[in-house]
């Protein structure tokens, strides 16, 4: 199997490279926000090949792109606006089920790019020369700049790595530009043989990460302080923004990304140290998609200050980022992570499988169970029910030699078909194969 890492380089461009790209990147811009506009005044086009033949000759003509770019622009605002009308579809099915009241906006107005951001495709708009030197098209033709980066990702596209597209990223408070180059890696096939261990992870605010395995081990990470910058920031961009002047704007501007910065540096520790510690092993991960939707909240004039600041936390935190850190991590260390159904997996016993809510008294830390009055940490009984879904998923796959979570039936009786095989697991102390896990 194969999987791709990004690899970031610091490009070390002359004052003349350095302007030739500043422009082009600014010019990508400028075609990224005409083409969305001529999008959204045509129906809310998301076909990039209409868009493109449309488009086309007035993108080489009014920003002078190259022929390559020209084609990349229309690519990108399709992928835009096809990924906001699935917004807007899913927010309509949730509407009619009545999960959520809110009507998504996403398209009530053209989206606009501001990130100068742009596209290069490998072999037409870049390409890697010798002595750590890459060639990048311009709107003057071509330069080659020296680069430099981590010495693992250097030695993958020395030796010839599978070599994508990639970002022309600029870095606005240092001045400095960065390629940020897709690169494939080809490795070996998981098999259940090579991966015995079985490991749960539970996400969640006041431990970031809960992980379990079938023997009872389990570790807890925590870092309380992320949470306080966190609420920090948040105080300080409301009075901020509530002030108003030039000056509260500019220092806006300076601290943007700092909060996006610290949460993405947690996740990495987080995921390194999950991974490194659970090598070859199946990892369990809970399907999280919609969660927000499906949450139920006070909001408005019923929500309390301490609600609505607890639903400002749940709202912000990156789980979809931390579950791919240890998605493609993984893989590198050679275990492997899947998702499973997320459902009841903090109110179902794990000893005796009842489920409700009262097991989880206040949605605190302590879960105790109303039938059989199992008492343990809320996070490490969801990481524990998380671990036996995976256990069962393990066995499935060895015993079929196909690693899927999807009966061959409908999305609905799918989901009623696993949640019915997960409320007959019983977590056991004893670490021999259990009759009801065996495939």
């Amino acid at each position: 199997m194969k999987t791709v890492v990004t690899a970031k380089l610091k490009l070390n461009t002359t004052p003349e490279q350095f302007k030739a790209l500043r422009t082009t990147q600014l010019a990508y811009r400028d075609s990224l926000n005409y083409v969305s506009q001529y999008a959204f005044a045509n129906g809310k086009l998301s076909n990039a090949i209409r868009l493109q033949d449309a488009t086309y000759e007035e993108i080489r003509l009014r920003f002078h792109l190259p022929s390559q770019m020209a084609c990349s622009v229309p690519r990108q605002v399709g992928a835009s606006y096809k990924a906001l009308w699935t917004k807007v579809k899913n927010n309509a099915a949730h509407r009619k089920a009545g999960l959520t009241k809110k009507r998504f906006k996403g398209l009530d107005q053209a989206p606009t790019f501001l990130s100068p951001t742009l596209t290069y495709q490998y072999k037409k708009d870049y390409t890697f020369k010798k002595e750590q030197h890459v060639s990048l098209l311009t709107l003057d033709g071509r330069i080659v700049v020296p680069y430099t980066g981590y010495d693992k990702h250097v030695a993958l596209i020395q030796r010839g790595a599978e070599i994508g597209a990639s970002k022309l990223w600029y870095d606005k408070p240092k001045k400095q530009f960065y390629l940020l180059v897709s690169l494939e890696m080809e490795m070996a096939d998981p098999t259940p043989e090579t991966h015995k261990q079985v490991v749960g992870v539970d996400v969640g605010m006041r431990y970031l990460a809960v992980t379990a395995t079938m023997q009872g081990d389990c570790t807890f990470h925590a870092d309380p302080s992320i949470v306080a910058r966190s609420h920090h920031s948040a105080r300080l961009r409301k009075r901020l923004q509530k002030k108003g002047t030039r000056s509260a704007t500019r220092r806006l501007v300076a601290i943007s990304g700092r909060e996006r910065r610290l949460k993405a540096n947690c996740n990495h520790v987080v995921s390194k140290r999950i991974v490194k510690q659970y090598p070859q092993s199946l990892i369990g991960l809970e399907h999280l998609t919609d969660i927000r939707e499906q949450t139920k909240r006070r909001k408005g004039k019923q929500a309390s200050a301490k609600q609505r600041k607890a639903n400002r936390t749940f709202s912000k935190w990156a789980f979809s980022e931390l579950h791919s850190m240890i998605a493609y991590k993984a893989l590198l260390h050679r275990s492997m992570a899947i998702k499973v159904d997320a459902n009841y997996t903090s109110q179902a016993c794990p000893k005796c499988g009842h489920t409700c809510k009262e097991n989880r008294p206040h949605k605190g830390l302590l879960f105790v169970c109303q039938n059989c009055q199992y008492t343990l940490h809320a996070d490490l009984v969801g990481a524990r029910n998380i671990a036996m879904r995976t256990l069962l998923i393990r066995q499935d796959w060895r015993g079929t030699g196909l690693l899927s979570v999807r009966p061959d039936v409908s999305d609905d009786e799918a989901k009623a078909a696993r949640l019915k095989r997960y409320a007959e697991l019983r977590w056991s102390s004893d670490t021999t194969p259990s009759p009801r896990l065996s495939p």
